[in-house]
């Protein structure tokens, strides 16, 4: 008896979560996956190199990027001049890091992606344990994203499924990289700086740059990405 091979969407930064999201798609759930990066204005453009490399190890064959301007609305440090916070990881309040409605804007290209690609899924690497404080990552948020796209499109109306998978939604730092490990993913493809040096480095004092190494130490593994002394 043959089993219909699940049709899936991920959105992939390039980053540490969201590579270990396609990683547990496609080698535990066995997904047929589309990737698809966005090109926002951010600062840490070495991440759209990183997306290609990592789709490109898991053997995903289609992998895109799309072109959305975040700039235009700035307020935030990630798409504007503003200096990235650093050393100030676990503070309260949402950092100047959000970016107004991003993971919004990304789900609605991704679910207008999805109805082109006959994708019944949307997966995303969003975490609410070790983090900073992004409101667009609660699952309050993603379930409310769902019914919306149910109600907006053709797919939708039509009686079409589409489901959001966060597997990582309640995972530790450490527990992500640990399910990444099991995975074969190489986090040395993955980058993760929201500020990083011209030449790739890490900053190694932003809030992704903390979380990142503090789950590797917590694990007693060392990251394979190099960090100023």
């Amino acid at each position: 008896m043959s089993v219909e091979r699940v049709n899936a969407v991920v959105l992939l930064s390039g980053g540490l979560d969201s590579s270990t999201a396609l990683a547990w798609s496609v080698k535990k759930m066995g997904w047929q996956c589309h990737t698809v990066a966005f090109d926002y204005g951010q600062r840490n453009r070495i991440e759209l190199e990183a997306s290609a490399r990592i789709s490109q190890s898991f053997a995903v064959q289609d992998h895109r990027v799309i072109k959305v301007d975040l700039r235009a609305i700035g307020h935030s440090a990630l798409t504007s001049s503003e200096p990235v916070p650093k050393d100030v990881a676990g503070d309260t309040g949402i950092p100047s890091t959000y970016v107004p409605a991003r993971n919004l804007i990304f789900l609605s290209l991704a679910a207008g992606l999805a109805e082109a690609v006959s994708a019944t899924r949307l997966v995303i690497g969003a975490n609410v344990v070790d983090y900073s404080g992004y409101p667009d990552c609660r699952q309050a948020f993603l379930d409310a994203f769902v019914s919306t796209a149910l109600l907006g499109t053709k797919a939708g109306s039509e009686g079409g499924e589409l489901q959001i998978a966060a597997p990582l939604i309640q995972l530790g730092k450490s527990a992500i990289i640990e399910l990444g490990l099991s995975l074969g993913l190489d986090y040395g493809l993955t980058r993760s700086c929201y500020d990083p040096f011209p030449n790739g480095m890490p900053c190694g004092h932003c809030d992704s740059c903390f979380y990142r190494r503090q789950g590797f130490e917590q694990l007693g593994k060392k990251d394979p990405l190099n960090y100023p002394s």
